[in-house]
């Protein structure tokens, strides 16, 4: 059986929040700190051993409208070409019981439970399995314990509403501090290790 690392990449308000009050589309909190150096950085170090991507619905139909113009794009940050690149090769499995299509290229569609899924993609294949901003899937797998690795994103603002990642309820767990970098805009990119 291969061990392949299971990773997963999402940016937080201080509260811990993925979107604002006004539900999955209220990035308001979150947008202005996407594009900063540090946060392009981070976006480098996410996918530079991943070889797999895992979406949600929402998430692989927003990142279609906009990755693979950015591919093309000899305009774009070379950090958010190289990225975008990478996404749009890469394999991608995208869970969802609605699609009946794939929405992307080298993307297959699975509608089953997220930590079976996980488990079977670390059976095969090499390289990190990327779960990519989809808190969808990154929930139940940190319920099932199933993370080895956390790229977090902390916009320096309290969003006062909207979803939250860590939920009550999870396992308890302990994490290693492996990178920590700080932007001008207050933005830290963190990575932590499951410590097993």
């Amino acid at each position: 059986m291969t061990r392949r690392k299971v990773t997963a990449n999402i940016s937080l308000t201080l509260d811990c929040r993925y979107n604002g009050p006004g539900g999955p589309a209220d990035m308001g909190a979150i947008v202005p700190y996407a594009t900063t150096d540090v946060a392009r950085n981070h976006m480098n170090r996410i996918w530079e051993n991943a070889t797999t991507a895992v979406l949600g619905r929402l998430n692989a139909q927003g990142f279609l409208g906009f990755w693979p113009s950015v591919a093309q794009d000899d305009s774009a940050d070379p950090r958010d070409r190289g990225y975008a690149k990478w996404l749009v090769d890469t394999e991608k499995v995208v869970l969802s019981s609605t699609l009946t299509e794939a929405p992307w290229e080298r993307t297959r569609i699975v509608s089953a439970p997220a930590a079976d899924v996980v488990t079977e993609l670390k059976t095969t294949g090499e390289g990190d399995i990327l779960v990519n901003s989809s808190a969808s899937i990154i929930k139940p797998l940190l319920a099932a314990d199933l993370l080895d690795r956390l790229y977090l994103i902390i916009c320096p603002e309290i969003a006062g509403g909207g979803q939250r990642l860590f939920d009550n309820g999870l396992p308890a767990s302990k994490w290693q501090l492996a990178h920590q970098e700080t932007g001008d805009l207050g933005e830290v990119a963190l990575i932590y290790d499951r410590a097993r």
